[in-house]
């Protein structure tokens, strides 16, 4: 038995720090875990049409079907974002929304999730993730409990050769597996 997590990376620069972390998060799920970065930032601006059937000349894009299919397989959904003036960066907004659509299909529904923010400054994208929380609220998604990862000063995250220093490493390995046990509690596609 197999559970997959779609991690889903709120940056679109290639060197960014929320993809170094979601790239070093990758590795410390348990065994029968998969985790994949999925790819958001080709995913078009959100567009009701799209999703509207009386709408005949905007079909829905494929990669939109795509990414929902992709949501609705997975065992869990992990968030690793920057913050961007206050709040989450656009690019994952988009690809939330696009997941809550249609009403009568909604891919996150009851999808655990976990939330990693970080920011440059001390507040570890405070702001960021108490937004990307409400947003997911409204789809019945359970979320991992106290501590909440909220990583500061992300320049001083990393050592000399890239990857997290020890200290913020197992912090993250903690809420990494504390995730994985509510993956495997909610069984979401009745493994």
């Amino acid at each position: 038995m197999t559970y997959k997590i779609t991690v889903l990376v709120g940056s679109l620069r290639t060197g960014s720090y929320a993809r170094k972390i979601a790239t070093e998060a990758l590795g410390m799920f348990p065994e029968g875990f998969e985790a994949e970065i999925v790819e958001i930032g080709d995913l078009p601006l959100y567009n009701f049409d799209y999703d509207n059937p009386e709408q005949t000349d905007a079909p829905t894009p494929e990669n939109y079907t795509a990414f929902r299919e992709t949501v609705k397989a997975s065992d869990g959904i992990l968030f690793v974002t920057s913050e961007n003036n206050r709040t989450i960066p656009a690019v994952l907004k988009n690809a939330v929304d696009i997941g809550s659509k249609p009403n009568s299909d909604v891919a996150w529904k009851n999808r655990p999730a976990g939330i990693i923010s970080h920011s440059v400054g001390a507040m570890g994208g405070y702001s960021a993730q108490k937004n990307l929380r409400l947003a997911l609220s409204y789809f019945d998604m359970p979320m991992p409990g106290q501590p909440e990862v909220f990583l500061g000063k992300s320049p001083e995250l990393f050592g000399e050769d890239g990857t997290l220093v020890e200290r913020t490493e197992k912090f993250v390995r903690d809420y990494v597996e504390r995730f994985a046990a509510l993956v495997e509690k909610t069984n979401v596609n009745g493994k």
